[in-house]
């Protein structure tokens, strides 16, 4: 019998041929728990919005590993050591930091699991792969839990200027056709050098990181935060949160195994022993589609109603507002609503309901872009730009909403 050819590589259409560097990593990307990535949607329910939107957090993930080791070869090229099992930890990490996305990733983070982020899955199923494989993994989790000496190496995985950041912007922007949002990722990279164990950016890559702050404040408005997207998701999370007040009332919906255990269940972080995390790696996107499109005939009227929507993108309608959502204009909107369907005020608020968006392309306040000044000395890239824009970029902007059934603007 011929032993698997673990030296493969993948077509990707960001960045040509991505190289799987040895068979651990191989052995990874073929287990279950990594191939349900291809089963999660990147952008969440944006595809609504961007028809291309329908690529995976397999995708991504391969995608950040990729550009990780463009980052590992340019650091040691400038003279910074970097052991062999410290850039196999390094490809490890960046690979499975978004393994504990749940179905329609950010999109439904807290409504299957309440109160436990995705990252803390992503441990989880780091340490049990460790158990796995021999405690191969060991080095990587050090690393993504930012308890590794080096601190340099968590800043690659998760900073304001990461890989994952560099890869979701490119390839958000290729699959949605957003084309403000593609970066120059190779010639951040190479701008890319440590000092004082820091991550830092030479001088020269100064207008590459700028482009790459205002790409990112026009991906979340113009993709992540466009009005469709967000009114989507909410439904979703709507959606579930209904199928979990009508199953905690004893009636029976139909739906995949691992799905039900969830809709009964309350799980929290402490929760997770090994049998739940093997139940929530059998649950993906088309446990939640295949459910709304039986659930769209249920019985339940606000089951019914938001499931079609999403199903037939027949959905609420929302208006962005630039200040607070005045109360006694929702309050009649829920009035008139409840009125038309003979609805309680807890069923009216699934239809009628605001919110509150923020955006904030760069955060001063918590660990900063470093540029490297010719003189040695290092930066915050606030300080070191001679553009008015990386400082506005940096405050946070705060837009309202609110949603109501379109029926209630023909009456």
């Amino acid at each position: 019998m011929n032993p698997t050819n673990k030296l493969k590589i993948f077509n990707d259409p960001i960045y040509g041929f991505i190289t799987i560097p040895n068979s651990l990593i191989y052995d990874l990307i073929q287990h279950p728990y990594f191939q349900r990535l291809r089963r999660i949607s990147q952008m969440g329910m944006s595809y609504l919005v961007y028809p291309g939107a329908h690529h995976t957090r397999f995708h991504h993930a391969l995608g950040c590993m990729h550009i990780m080791q463009k980052a590992v070869q340019t650091l040691r090229f400038k003279g910074v050591e970097i052991s062999n099992e410290e850039e196999n930890a390094l490809y490890i990490a960046i690979l499975l930091h978004d393994i504990g996305h749940g179905p329609f990733s950010h999109a439904m983070e807290h409504s299957i699991v309440e109160d436990v982020h995705h990252e803390e899955i992503s441990l989880f199923f780091m340490n049990a792969l460790n158990q796995e494989f021999d405690q191969k993994l060991s080095l990587a989790i050090q690393i993504f839990k930012g308890e590794y000496h080096r601190k340099f190496m968590l800043q690659l995985i998760s900073s304001q200027l990461d890989m994952d950041r560099m890869d979701y912007l490119k390839r958000d922007s290729f699959y949605s056709g957003v084309a403000e949002g593609n970066i120059n990722s190779d010639r951040l990279i190479q701008m890319m050098n440590v000092q004082d164990d820091v991550l830092v950016i030479e001088e020269k890559g100064i207008f590459s990181v700028e482009k790459f702050l205002v790409a990112r404040r026009l991906m979340y408005w113009q993709a992540y935060l466009h009005k469709t997207s967000v009114v989507a998701e909410l439904t979703l999370t709507k959606i579930l949160k209904r199928a979990k007040e009508l199953t905690q009332k004893g009636v029976q919906l139909s739906c995949s195994e691992p799905l039900s255990f969830f809709l009964n269940n309350k799980i929290s972080s402490d929760d997770f022993n090994e049998e739940i995390l093997k139940t929530f790696a059998l649950l993906d996107d088309y446990d939640v589609m295949g459910a709304i499109k039986t659930w769209q005939f249920n019985d339940d009227f606000v089951l019914s109603s938001l499931s079609k929507m999403i199903i037939n993108r027949d959905l609420l309608k929302i208006v962005m507002l630039d200040e607070k959502v005045e109360l006694e204009k929702l309050k009649d909107l829920k009035t008139r609503f409840a009125t038309m369907h003979n609805l309680s005020d807890k069923d009216v608020s699934y239809f009628v309901f605001k919110g509150k968006l923020k955006n904030q392309a760069y955060n001063k306040e918590t660990e900063p872009i470093s540029i490297l000044k010719k003189d040695k000395t290092v930066e915050n890239i606030v300080d070191s730009s001679d553009q008015l824009q990386v400082r506005a970029l940096s405050k946070a902007v705060t837009k309202y909403f609110m949603c109501f059934p379109k029926v209630l603007l023909e009456v």
